[in-house]
């Protein structure tokens, strides 16, 4: 049963991720009065990048080849590392700083390929990457660390367990900590203020402009695990900030049914929220942005105090 949940966990992320940014995408059509595109256009999108050709520059090292494999691999590693359905799916990396050093790692893979082929589109882009990953790691850990203290551990799964149970739900530090994680979740998975998701404007793209250079299958790659980190930032606020209706280890399987329907209508909101956000704001000037994640590494200290 654990070994069937915990595969089923590591399928589910890459399998819906797409969904998830289609229904972004859809939802704020939808609320700035477009008809917009079908929530299931990423998946056609990835399918005609996997059959198509690749074109690679002769500058192109074996970096550039090989990070969107990287990049892929890092984000099906988080994927099997956090509690999504079931606590009976932990593993040896479901630290919160092992999760940490997993994103950095995949920030570090993507930002080297901006950079490889030596096009001054990808060099900017990096620049900026690694300038925001300064500001925005500090705010994460800091969140993170302040539900670590409330519980006694850094296991993702302990936490969701002793949190769901010990009545932390709604307090001051825990809203806290939460606000901080959401600008860091936005952050993290370049939306706005941050960046534009659908725009290559010179003035505006971060994360488009790392992986301009790409196409064929190593984009799709590229453009999957950025769904890939979006739901995974989604299940981590849901499920470790407001784990509800989680399913205990050994629990039974009309109990992981539950969980993965209550984690659904969370991850729905959360989409919902995210889509309302970025229709109503626009994204800020790049030299604005540090004070918005100094902001955040602000409130998660704040919240780290009052857990005290």
């Amino acid at each position: 049963m654990t070994a069937l949940l915990w595969t089923l966990q590591l399928a589910l992320i890459p399998l819906f991720s797409p969904a998830a940014i289609g229904l972004t995408r859809s939802i704020k059509a939808r609320l700035q009065n477009r008809r917009g595109a079908s929530p299931l256009q990423p998946y056609r999108d990835l399918w005609k990048l996997l059959h198509k050709d690749e074109v690679l520059s002769r500058d192109a090292s074996w970096i550039f080849r090989v990070a969107p494999f990287m990049v892929f691999g890092t984000t099906l590693a988080i994927a099997a590392s956090i509690p999504l359905l079931s606590l009976s799916t932990r593993t040896h990396t479901n630290d919160l700083l092992v999760l940490v050093g997993l994103l950095a790692f995949e920030t570090f893979w993507i930002a080297l390929a901006g950079i490889d082929v030596g096009s001054p589109f990808g060099g900017f882009g990096s620049s900026r990457q690694m300038m925001l990953a300064s500001f925005t790691e500090g705010a994460l850990v800091l969140s993170l660390f302040a539900l670590a203290i409330m519980n006694g551990t850094t296991d993702l799964f302990d936490i969701a367990s002793a949190h769901s149970t010990s009545g932390h739900l709604f307090t001051v530090p825990l809203i806290v900590a939460s606000i901080s994680f959401g600008i860091a979740l936005l952050a993290e998975t370049m939306r706005y203020p941050f960046d534009n998701p659908a725009t290559h404007l010179e003035l505006t793209m971060i994360h488009e402009a790392m992986i301009l250079e790409y196409s064929g299958p190593r984009l799709a790659l590229m453009e999957w695990a950025a769904a890939n980190k979006y739901l995974i930032f989604i299940a981590l606020f849901s499920n470790i900030f407001l784990p509800l209706e989680i399913a205990a280890a050994g629990a039974s399987l009309s109990a992981v049914c539950i969980s993965a329907a209550v984690f659904f209508i969370k991850a729905l909101i959360a989409v919902f929220a995210i889509a309302a956000l970025e229709s109503s704001i626009a994204k800020l000037r790049i030299f604005r942005l540090p004070d918005l994640l100094f902001t955040a590494t602000v409130l998660s200290i704040i919240a780290i105090v009052l857990a005290l």
